[in-house]
């Protein structure tokens, strides 16, 4: 089996690009936390500390989604540099590793993301029911 010093870093971009995805959404939701922390310190509303519960996960599933990306990129570079040392066997099993992080990252990233669907729903059935009742 070989393995070219160019397929590890065939991930770059794309690990970049996801990072870049995966930074975006904790900007945003730590946003959304501080916005609803400010609201809630006003109103004392328990539904706020649901939604802030919710988001509280959502941003432990970012931090893990950074932390497999972040490793795959290195396991990949790491991968490039035993390639290129011509340890042929340890490059070969470390980019298998760096992808099975990537796939891992994604993982939980799809999982994020489901949780932020059905929170999204949630919000929705009740504007729908409003919309029932007024109507």
């Amino acid at each position: 089996m070989n393995l070219q010093i160019e397929t590890p870093a065939l991930l770059f971009s794309a690990t970049s690009l996801i990072l870049l995805a995966y930074t975006n959404r904790f900007l945003t939701i730590a946003q959304i936390v501080r916005s609803l922390k400010k609201n809630y310190d006003e109103n004392h509303n328990k539904s706020i500390l649901i939604e802030i519960k919710n988001l509280n996960l959502r941003l432990t599933l970012i931090r893990a989604m950074q932390l497999f990306g972040v490793l795959s990129l290195f396991l990949s570079v790491f991968a490039m540099l035993l390639l290129y040392l011509e340890w042929m066997l340890a490059g070969i099993y470390l980019f298998g590793a760096s992808l099975l992080c990537l796939l891992i990252s994604l993982g939980i990233s799809f999982w994020e993301v489901s949780i932020s669907v059905t929170a999204l729903r949630v919000h929705l059935k009740d504007l729908l029911e409003e919309t029932k009742n007024k109507a």
